[in-house]
């Protein structure tokens, strides 16, 4: 829909139009529940964006050549407040439009969605850069936390300080 305004799903007191150019994050979480895709997508509508970069990273059921069992993440409480930083430097240093990223945390499956990050730009070059930049930075910068256990019964925990 081009006008949020008008928009019969909008609640104006629980969803504030954005104005793209003034505050470019549209989503951005960390939560106990499973990520929607298409949450991200209607997030990200915008009709001067005409380039749109998602990356989806899911629980695959290998790591460091074991087989993977069991999955849980973790977050520090400031977790969600560092990845806000962390979405706004990638807006301030790109020419980007929309930025999202929801990040899962708790018990995980194999196939189940762990992270999900996408950019808006005007042009695709940018979105493109963007989007790196943010699944980089994020996973460098956020305290989010991984246990594997595999099915040796070892286990290891990723992102630890």
């Amino acid at each position: 829909m081009s006008d949020p305004l008008r928009d019969p799903r909008r609640d104006p007191l629980r969803d504030p139009v954005r104005d793209p150019v003034r505050d470019p994050l549209r989503l951005v979480d960390i939560r106990d529940t499973p990520l929607d895709v298409v949450e991200v997508l209607d997030a990200l509508g915008d009709d001067g964006a005409g380039g749109l970069v998602l990356f989806v990273g899911q629980v695959r059921d290998h790591d460091g050549g074991k087989g993977v069992v069991a999955l849980d993440y973790s977050a520090h409480p400031s977790a969600l407040a560092r990845l806000e930083d962390v979405c706004r430097q990638v807006a301030r240093d790109h020419d980007v439009r929309g930025v999202v990223a929801v990040h899962r945390v708790g018990e995980l499956r194999i196939g189940d969605l762990a992270v999900v990050v996408a950019t808006t730009a005007a042009h695709r070059g940018d979105a493109f850069a963007a989007s790196r930049a943010l699944i980089d930075t994020l996973k460098a910068e956020v305290p989010i936390w991984k246990h594997q256990v595999f099915d040796d019964q070892s286990e290891e925990w990723v992102g630890t300080p």
